[in-house]
């Protein structure tokens, strides 16, 4: 499973001050666990966009202690801009990015919101997914009077703060807290300069559509419904908002798209979509053009759906399916595309930490060779577990293009994808292993002179000691997965690679034996009894269902070499 990720978009009603800007964006970054991105100041409409990512917990810390430091700087009474606003942090918005789903990150605006009411006594509404009422889910409604307005709204009952008290803070006026989608600022290259043509392909996709006039579709009368408004012709796509422009720079015409839901419409299929359109008024799209960021699974579901569309195995490397979507929606056609600077994970991942997956082979050998203790028979289990799913998923891979076998393609590309699944969770735990057994040593490491320092230490080895057992079980259950795979593969994959697929085998039980024994070692110096209990019992049956079942697919195999 991917670590849970938030990404938070807070506006602050300043934007020409660069001190104040700066000192609620030193907030932010002082928050460990958060990686402020961008930092985006308007004079104009006087507002800051700042976006910053992290764990929830972090991010929501973050999020807090910039909306105090706004609290304490920007005075609404004086404020004056273009853009609508009604507080000192005028939106706040969440946005889910990975390992965390939307109503996950609802409980956290919650959290957030709730401590904004009480410790800073700022009215606070709810908005988008986090919305305790239909009514307010919309942005603009909720804002609807701005600042000015805002006084006399909180008298009316019916716009009583979901959080904080219902009086006027003249000087921090209200906050809007919420959660929603994952906005990509997408733009489709076409072949034209016309502006003209490629509004006409943005008006045949976007949500909203077109009007529809009488006669010429471009200058006729538009027509009306009973009750005086334009009657629309929807677009065929569903949370996409789209327009038409000529990039002087480029010397072309392109659809600029919002996507405002991917769940609703991913890139590849607005970019399918486009093409479409396009295609259909003479004009082809050439590439496209990512403004901004985009999560990590946004690339990989189109990679495999391009591979899907050729009937080929889906059940590839992140890497190598990164690279697939870049090719196929044209994301180097004007630009370079970089997926280190432009995929929001990449972009915050820890370049500097030193990671036992990221050496080659022989480095990771001399280093498990070392006179030191870690990386050693943990890490190990889980390197050669990954070799067992990895050598199943090459199977399946080469099942799915084995030539007469083409209406099978789909059935050992689902395989496949699991398979690398697995392959992932067990290289994480290579390093997990590692990480575990230094945190025990740690622990034992810390200061036992006071009664208090001897209670403390006494929990911290106790917490890493679980720690140092529940990682080698989860070798062992993620292990004994692969098994189901290699199974499959020895008796129905290719003929050619049953060999493989009995290797494959052979890792998976060595990895599931290999844990068990780090399991036990560390059982004895646990205090918690009923958790020793738990896991001897649970790793018990693990161990004993692997091997009887690594024994009978070693059988099924024999026959077919």
């Amino acid at each position: 499973m991917s670590i849970p990720l938030i990404e938070c978009v807070p506006n602050f009603s300043e934007g020409n001050d660069l001190n104040i800007i700066r000192a609620i964006t030193a907030e932010i970054e002082s928050v460990e666990g958060v990686r402020l991105l961008d930092t985006d100041p308007g004079k104009a409409t006087n507002r800051t966009v700042v976006t910053f990512v992290g764990n929830p917990d972090s991010v929501i810390t973050a999020a807090f202690c910039a909306i105090k430091k706004s609290a304490e700087l920007i005075d609404m009474r004086t404020h004056k801009g273009e853009h609508a606003r009604m507080g000192a942090t005028d939106v706040c918005p969440l946005i889910p990015i990975s390992g965390i789903t939307m109503d996950e990150t609802v409980v956290f605006a919650k959290k957030l919101a709730e401590r904004v009411g009480k410790e800073l006594h700022i009215p606070v509404y709810l908005y988008e997914s986090a919305a305790t009422k239909p009514e307010r889910k919309n942005l603009a409604t909720i804002r609807e009077g701005e600042y000015e307005g805002l006084q006399a709204k909180l008298k009316n009952p019916e716009w009583k703060p979901d959080f904080g008290p219902a009086e006027f803070n003249a000087k921090n006026g209200a906050t809007v807290i919420g959660v929603r989608d994952f906005l990509v600022a997408y733009n489709v290259n076409l072949n034209t300069t016309s502006v003209r043509r490629a509004n006409s392909v943005a008006f045949d996709v976007r949500e909203a559509g077109r009007v529809l006039r009488e006669g010429d579709p471009v200058t006729g009368k538009i027509k009306k419904d009973e009750k005086g408004e334009p009657i629309r012709i929807p677009g065929t796509l569903k949370s996409v908002k789209a327009v038409g422009w000529y990039i002087q720079e480029y010397g072309i015409a392109q659809v600029s798209l919002n996507l405002t839901n991917l769940s609703v419409t991913p890139v590849h299929i607005a970019f399918e979509e486009v093409c479409k359109k396009a295609l259909e008024r003479g004009i082809r799209a050439t590439g496209s053009e990512l403004v901004g960021l985009i999560p990590l699974k946004s690339m990989t579901d189109s990679g495999k759906y391009f591979l899907k569309k050729q009937q080929r195995s889906a059940g590839i490397s992140e890497e190598e399916l990164v690279h697939i979507a870049i090719r196929s929606l044209g994301l180097n056609d004007i630009t370079p595309f970089n997926p280190d600077k432009k995929i929001i994970e990449y972009v915050i991942r820890d370049t500097k930490e030193k990671k036992l997956v990221d050496l080659n082979l022989k480095q990771f050998a001399n280093e498990t060779a070392s006179e030191s203790p870690a990386p050693g028979g943990g890490s190990i289990a889980a390197y050669v577990g990954s070799l067992g799913a990895s050598l199943g998923t090459m199977v399946a891979n080469l099942s799915s293009h084995k030539r007469g076998w083409d209406e099978r393609w789909e059935e050992f590309s689902g395989w496949a994808e699991k398979g690398q699944w697995l392959k992932d969770e067990l290289l994480r735990l290579v390093d997990d292993d590692t990480q575990a057994f230094n945190q025990v040593m740690d622990a034992f490491g810390l200061p036992k002179g006071t009664e208090e320092e001897k209670k403390i230490r006494a929990l911290k080895i106790e917490e890493a000691t679980k720690q140092a057992i529940s990682v080698p079980l989860n070798v062992m259950k993620k292990s004994y997965k692969c098994l189901e795979l290699l199974k499959y593969m020895a008796e129905k994959g290719n003929p050619n690679s049953a060999s493989d697929a009995g290797v494959g085998i052979l890792c998976a039980m060595t990895a599931i034996r290999g844990a068990w024994l780090n399991v036990k070692i560390n059982i004895p110096g646990l205090k918690d009894k009923e958790f020793s209990e738990n896991v001897l019992s649970e790793g018990q049956k693990v161990l004993e269902a692997g091997l009887r079942e690594g024994e009978e697919a070693l059988r099924g195999m024999e026959g077919r070499v």
